[in-house]
């Protein structure tokens, strides 16, 4: 329970911007150790001081291509997480873990390993959300290519530990993206709708439900739109019944479906993922390694 005239909890977004449980669960760990974080603003805005006082949080939410750091605890992080009344996971696990589109990402065959004692450390499967996301194309020697082969592996995967949502979306072409090395490929939404028609038929057989965020247009398929950060399904799944934020994240795109969160990754903290596609800030493997 929130006392009376405190502040109204927060949701915590770790984070859209670099993969802190994965590649800095050091600073993660520290931070919740410290009941706070520093984090750069966008754009040069400045720092902004982020209270992670489990008595003001009503939930973590973390976002990663790869949990094994959290489930070693190394750092003590998971312990420093547990702190918390609630912590949620959003699982990015495309199939080009380990390629050149994600050289710094687990192979698939590792990350699916970590879905069952992730979803056991959460307590609840419904705290735990596959992404199959982004859907990507690509063309090498004349021929389109995409990991839309690896989708039913994740969803099998993903229903056989008790997954309920598996989240989808097809990858933005930014202008930033062509100066990576390599030749994307976008096709029209008349065929991403009539793929992810294929998808959405496959997951309801296994008992999932796709969502999507920011794409409306898959709503036309049968993919459900809901926000990755969503105030009602964190409030139902409280242990408390603690109210979590609702409404629109007005820091986010238009057609996002987010409640508000306050999210404490920065875009400095460049990503050894390395994922051409990243629309943030990947560390690629011809940049500079980062001062100590």
């Amino acid at each position: 329970m929130v006392a009376e005239g405190s502040p109204a909890p927060v949701v915590i977004s770790a984070s859209r911007r670099t993969d802190l449980p994965g590649r800095y669960p050091h600073w993660l760990a520290e931070a919740l150790g410290a009941g706070e974080a520093l984090v750069e603003r966008p754009y040069g805005g400045g720092v902004r001081r982020v209270s992670l006082d489990p008595a003001g949080v009503h939930s973590l939410v973390l976002f990663s291509k790869d949990y094994s750091p959290l489930l070693r605890d190394e750092f003590g992080l998971r312990s420093a997480l547990e702190r918390h009344r609630q912590v949620c996971c959003h699982f990015t696990i495309t199939g080009l873990g380990g390629t050149r589109l994600e050289p710094g990402v687990p192979p698939m065959s590792q990350a699916l390993e970590q879905l069952a004692p992730l979803a056991a450390w959460l307590g609840d499967s419904r705290r735990l959300t596959v992404r199959f996301d982004p859907i990507v194309y690509w063309v090498e020697a004349g021929e389109v290519l995409s990991n839309l082969d690896a989708a039913e592996t994740v969803l099998e995967a993903s229903a056989s530990v008790g997954v309920r949502q598996v989240r989808v979306s097809f990858a933005a072409i930014y202008r930033k993206m062509a100066r990576r090395g390599v030749e994307w490929h976008d096709p029209p939404w008349k065929e991403k709708v009539a793929l992810a028609r294929g998808l959405v038929a496959r997951a309801e057989a296994l008992g999932l439900s796709l969502s999507a965020c920011s794409q409306p247009q898959l709503a036309a398929a049968g993919v459900l739109q809901t926000g990755c950060i969503d105030g009602a399904l964190l409030s139902h799944l409280h242990p408390d019944g603690l109210a979590a934020p609702r409404g629109k994240d007005r820091g986010q795109r238009a057609d996002c479906l987010c409640t508000p969160s306050v999210d404490i990754g920065s875009y400095g903290m460049t990503c050894p993922n390395g994922c051409l596609y990243c629309y943030a800030n990947p560390r690629l493997p011809t940049d500079p390694l980062p001062s100590p």
